[in-house]
């Protein structure tokens, strides 16, 4: 385990001793992040007995497995379990309870791993429902912390429903927001771009430009680090059913038809068309190949719904370095960056549908698309969580890289821990960095495309969740990892399992009265094994 870094600084933005108010809440845990990984925190903890606040900046829970992306992103499902097979046991047990066992939808939900986002949603409310224990305080961001001697001690909230300030308490927190702003305002070190080649000696680190049908380099890869993030968008989930659905009836705000006609170029050279190698699950549809639709990728869900994530091959793509400035930025600058998105998605989808340019044809494909009438109904049917694929990553006390979870000549077979806490399977996967260059013709800087030909199924260890300068904080979310492996990890599966970890090893810090980094490793990973987490390669696996 690393040291604790001892200091007693205050940095700008913290309250100091004796500001809070009176009237504080005290909790064992406090979690801020109502994601996924935020939810299996506070259920695993509270099971244990341990009193738990659940913080959001929204009015909903579940991230963004309740905001629109309906799959599942596990590609080995043997190697993640815990309270994410709970999870998708109860979304399998809802689909058979409200359509049949042998019904398409039973079918469609794919042993619970696919759903929609009401369904997610409600799993989650029932999940937490279930102790009283954990309180949820929806629409509350952060505005500061509290640290002690290099441990954090408290958090300065603002009820954003009533303009009112709150102050919360815990023995452990846990950062289980997309962002890490939690671990970001304690004061704890974190990376925010991506690292150059040379600084873990990651072949597909930094500036990179990779043929993601033939396996091979291109010119212009130079390997240096930058401060540029994958691209985001909103995980758009529409409905195929005109009776549930919602059609946009003009385009939205700020709308220009200039953004999207790149796409006729890609339409033209072929780059709108199927994949050189055909996997199940990962949005191909084949009635859209070589059409404008190709712009999307589909994927059928339950109950005549689809997920339909906004396909980053076309060199028109749009969303690249539309996230610049949003991390670090003030609340306002995140809304109006938010908007920007929204408007972004929508105005492809109005292209798609009603641009007079793409073939009647196209349009009519594109039209069997709209916005679910029973979805997101206090946002308009649109999702509410921006799909923040990267931002902070947490410089902890073990980075996850490339050698980690990759196969490759001179890379281990597997890397021996002994605080392995779960088990990360998912290939990279990591979307455009920057929009279209003059030279580009292939793909787009910076997108490394579901490379499951170099990933292997890989230990996390406990390590990687922990800062090295504060204590008493614990980071499921935005952990330890370079830019390369974090693509890999950052899915809502695994996430969940580091969220089980996270919330079963806040409760032995309090159970054991010791830093969080002092857990007893061998009652962590027993409870965690006997709870169903995996924590150590299934028998028979090549890891």
């Amino acid at each position: 385990m690393c040291a604790l870094y001892q200091h007693g600084q205050w940095k700008p933005g913290r309250i100091e001793r004796g500001e809070l108010d009176n009237s504080h809440d005290k909790f064992d845990i406090v979690i801020y992040g109502a994601t996924p990984a935020g939810i299996a925190s506070a259920v695993a903890a509270a099971r244990m007995g341990r009193s738990v606040a659940l913080i959001d900046t929204h009015a909903h829970i579940g991230g963004m497995a309740a905001s629109g992306l309906g799959k599942s992103d596990v590609e080995k499902p043997e190697y993640i379990g815990g309270i994410f097979s709970e999870f998708t046991r109860r979304v399998l047990a809802h689909y058979e309870n409200v359509f049949g066992p042998r019904s398409k939808e039973v079918q469609l939900c794919k042993a619970g791993y696919y759903y929609e986002p009401h369904v997610a949603e409600s799993v989650f409310e029932s999940m937490v429902a279930e102790h009283e224990a954990i309180v949820v305080l929806r629409l509350h961001r952060l505005l500061s912390v509290r640290t002690e001697s290099a441990r954090l001690t408290a958090i300065h909230l603002l009820d954003m429903e009533r303009d009112e300030p709150r102050d919360l308490t815990g023995t452990v927190f846990l950062d289980a927001s997309y962002e890490g702003d939690l671990y970001a305002a304690a004061g704890a070190g974190f990376r925010l771009g991506r690292e150059s080649r040379d600084v873990f000696d990651e072949p597909l680190a930094g500036y990179i430009y990779y043929d993601f049908d033939n396996g091979v380099m291109l010119p212009g890869t130079t390997g240096e680090g930058d401060d540029g993030l994958p691209a985001w968008t909103y995980r758009l989930f529409l409905c195929s059913e005109p009776d549930n659905s919602v059609a946009i009836t003009a385009p939205p705000p700020d709308y220009d038809r200039k953004v999207y006609t790149p796409y006729f170029e890609d339409l033209e050279a072929g780059r709108m068309g199927g994949p050189k190698n055909f996997h199940e699950g990962r949005g191909y549809f084949p009635a859209h190949f070589n059409t404008m639709v190709r712009a999307l990728s589909v994927t059928r869900m339950p109950n005549g719904k689809n997920d339909v994530n906004i396909n980053p091959r076309p060199l028109a793509f749009p969303f690249p370095e539309e996230n610049r400035g949003y991390t670090e930025g003030d609340w306002a600058t995140r809304q109006r960056i938010e908007a920007r998105h929204r408007n972004l998605a929508l105005g492809l989808l109005w292209f798609l549908q009603n641009d007079e340019e793409i073939p009647e044809a196209h349009r009519e494909m594109a039209r069997e698309y709209q916005l679910p009438r029973d979805e997101f109904v206090d946002n308009g049917h649109f999702p509410w969580q921006l799909y923040v694929r990267e931002a902070r990553r947490l410089d902890g006390c073990y980075t996850i890289t490339q050698q980690d979870v990759s196969i490759g000549e001179g890379t281990p077979r597997e890397f021996h821990h002994d605080d392995v806490i779960a088990m990360g399977e998912f290939p990279i996967d990591s979307f455009p960095v920057h929009k279209r260059q003059p030279h580009d013709s292939v793909v787009l800087e910076g997108y490394l495309g579901m490379l499951g030909h170099l990933t292997r199924p890989y230990k996390i260890p406990y390590r990687a969740m922990l800062p090295k300068e504060i204590d008493g904080l614990i980071v499921p979310g935005a952990l330890s990892a370079s830019h390369v492996a974090y693509s890999s990890i950052r899915m809502e599966p695994t996430w969940m399992a580091l969220g089980h970890a996270a919330g079963i090893a806040a409760h032995l810090a309090i159970a054991h009265d010791c830093p969080a980094r002092a857990v007893p490793m061998d009652e962590l990973r027993a409870t965690l094994r006997k709870q169903g987490q995996v924590v150590d390669p299934p028998a028979g696996s090549t890891t």
